[in-house]
């Protein structure tokens, strides 16, 4: 199971936002009973290639760091270094133990191709958009919705994730 976060309501999220976009996905992860492993991906792993685009990125788990948050997070990297061990021993210096499960991209557009592009390449099963930080549990169904995604959406409304 992975998190993708923000897929609907950040457009052009800033480091700030990242990170609460991080501890949010983290709330969540441990409500569905798993422990969260952040990472912050981008085109760039640590600082190569060096660009403007991937900057939050980079300072995002510094906001974390300030907040002393109690997961795993670490960034910016590429998606199969935050998703394969293989890759990942390249970076012994990396703070993640394992492949995340919490992936926070830098900008909805991203979000929107990543989930579309699991869903339809690998099969993957989409259940969300899930909304947080609010009092209440709020679903969104897409109008593409499925039986099968209405019935995964009014289980986590039910469970209150998110809310």
């Amino acid at each position: 199971m992975v998190l993708i976060g923000d897929t609907l309501v950040h457009e052009w999220p800033g480091a700030e936002d990242l990170a609460n976009i991080a501890e949010s996905g983290a709330r969540v992860a441990r409500h569905l009973g798993l422990e969260p492993r952040v990472a912050f991906v981008s085109f760039s792993t640590f600082g190569y290639p060096v660009s403007e685009r991937a900057e939050k990125m980079h300072l995002a788990p510094d906001v974390l760091d300030a907040r002393g948050v109690d997961f795993e997070y670490e960034g910016e990297m590429t998606v199969d270094v935050a998703l394969n061990v293989e890759s990942q021993k390249k970076y012994p210096f990396s703070r993640l133990t394992g492949p995340a499960n919490i992936l926070v991209v830098p900008a909805r557009h991203s979000a929107s191709i990543s989930v579309k592009l699991m869903q339809e390449m690998a099969g993957a099963t989409v259940i969300g958009p899930i909304l947080t930080g609010l009092d209440q549990s709020i679903q969104i169904a897409s109008a593409t919705s499925t039986t099968n995604d209405i019935l995964n959406m009014a289980i986590l409304a039910a469970s209150k994730v998110g809310g």
